[in-house]
């Protein structure tokens, strides 16, 4: 099994990896002190065995949350996950 993997979840290898020209943006916002980013990881986090690899991370730099971190398996959680931090913190919830 690899350690590293694409954008898709395709995997790929280390030297595919270092190579790759992929933007490891997902998604940035300001939402008041806080800074909210997803990446594209590449390499597997999921140090526990679990059937997915991890390749995907939301973090909050700043502000009252500040290094918050939720780690997802596929791009479109990344992005829903994103978008879920955001709304709670211009809501003023807990994200």
């Amino acid at each position: 099994m690899s350690d590293c993997y694409d954008k898709q979840g395709r995997p790929i290898t280390l030297q595919q990896w270092v190579e790759s020209t992929d933007d490891k943006r997902v998604a940035r916002d300001k939402v008041g002190f806080a800074d909210v980013s997803t990446v594209w990881l590449g390499l597997d986090h999921n140090h526990f065995g679990g059937p997915k690899p991890i390749i995907f991370e939301t973090m909050i730099g700043g502000g009252r949350h500040n290094l918050g971190c939720w780690r997802y398996s596929t791009l479109k959680e990344a992005q829903a996950g994103h978008e879920r931090v955001v709304r709670a913190l211009r809501a003023g919830e807990q994200p």
